[in-house]
């Protein structure tokens, strides 16, 4: 049974450690992809590389850490990456698209709606989309926007309700403790559910060419499987390695999950919206919000921060500022300062609103 799959490979799979393009590595990676693609699946490919392509290009005796030089080096390596992946490829018969996309667009509904129409038409063409950040002008400093793309992976795979998110790494899954200090260290198989002592299991970034350590794939892991999307961190070095990755018996680990996939108003106000405030509530509102699927009403607001309006998207916190979600918010500061911890019967006399809800539970995401 065909199905959509998302595969992010990052720079150390791509390129050498003194940089510029591994051709035998987008080769191999080409054959894995057009064999998931024969097999009738809908392939999306998220990449990284163009930095670590480009910057001998320029001239550069080592990976730039400024701003303007990375982007830079992305703007000549993007080009070279694109055109190993589009030659690789259509030795398959395969069309390789590009599409470069930035934390700017998931954050404007309108962008990312009509990014996922792009996408949708380009797989219903048998197309490959190859997806990167877009490097060059992205404000961020480099290494603080997707995490060497494993979130960016995580987003596209939820957004086009992929059946898999396939994360290669050079580590052939999770273990209890560093493989490579501790020989008795035991390989994790399967994950249910990313606990704070499964995040405690990763460590930092694992190269030098490379920005995404074991950790910020497990992040990914989360986000996808909020998503309603399972996902794979591990190795795909042999002959048939994605397909068995993708079929279930990859070396790796599998990150299981039971949920649905989210609609994509829920999934922007999850995880591409940029909250413009923040709204701490007491314990009874906690309870309704995660267990009672309630609305957040003025009772249960005990403090606001920041300068936000009605229709803007803000987070919600417990009294240990533990963060329960996201949503929309009906009032402007001013007007929840005024409202928090009243009745509704109260507010309704002193405030004038549109909506008694703080943030109604159908504009309401649950991320703890």
């Amino acid at each position: 049974m065909s199905e959509r799959i998302v595969v992010k490979i990052g720079s150390s799979s791509l390129t050498s450690e003194e940089g510029g393009l591994n051709r035998e590595s987008i080769s191999f990676f080409a054959s894995e992809l057009a064999s998931r693609h024969r097999q009738g699946d809908a392939v999306m490919l998220v990449t990284s590389g163009a930095v670590a392509a480009g910057f001998r290009q320029i001239g550069y005796t080592a990976r730039p850490k400024i701003v303007h030089e990375k982007q830079a080096a992305a703007a000549v390596g993007q080009a070279l990456l694109m055109q190993a992946y589009q030659e690789a490829l259509s030795g398959y018969g395969i069309v390789a698209a590009q599409i470069l996309l930035t934390r700017a667009d998931f954050s404007n509904r309108r962008r990312i709606q009509n990014a996922l129409m792009t996408i949708e038409e380009l797989l219903k063409q048998r197309i490959i989309p190859i997806i990167n950040e877009n490097d060059t002008v992205a404000t961020d400093e480099l290494v603080l926007k997707f995490g060497d793309n494993d979130n960016l992976s995580a987003l596209v795979a939820a957004m086009t309700k992929a059946a898999k998110l396939v994360i290669i790494t050079d580590m052939d899954g999770l273990y209890t403790e560093d493989p490579r200090k501790n020989p008795q260290a035991t390989k994790i198989e399967r994950v249910e559910q990313i606990s704070e002592d499964i995040m405690k299991l990763a460590g930092g970034a694992g190269s030098s060419v490379g920005t995404g350590g074991m950790r910020s794939k497990i992040e990914a892991a989360r986000v996808a499987m909020r998503g309603g999307v399972g996902a794979f961190i591990g190795k795909v070095q042999l002959d048939g390695d994605l397909t068995r990755a993708v079929d279930g018996s990859g070396r790796g680990t599998y990150f299981d999950t039971k949920l649905h996939s989210l609609p994509m108003k829920k999934q922007w106000l999850g995880f591409h919206s940029v909250p413009q405030g923040r709204i701490t509530v007491d314990d009874g509102a906690v309870t309704a919000l995660l267990v009672g699927g309630k609305s957040l009403l003025p009772a249960g607001v005990t403090a606001t921060e920041g300068d936000f309006h009605p229709g803007d998207v803000v987070e919600v916190v417990n009294s240990q500022n533990e963060v329960l979600g996201r949503g929309v918010v009906n009032y402007a500061t001013w007007q929840l300062q005024a409202a928090a911890g009243l009745s509704s019967e109260e507010v309704t006399r002193r405030v004038d609103v549109t909506r008694i809800e703080v943030v109604h539970r159908d504009e309401w995401i649950t991320l703890k």
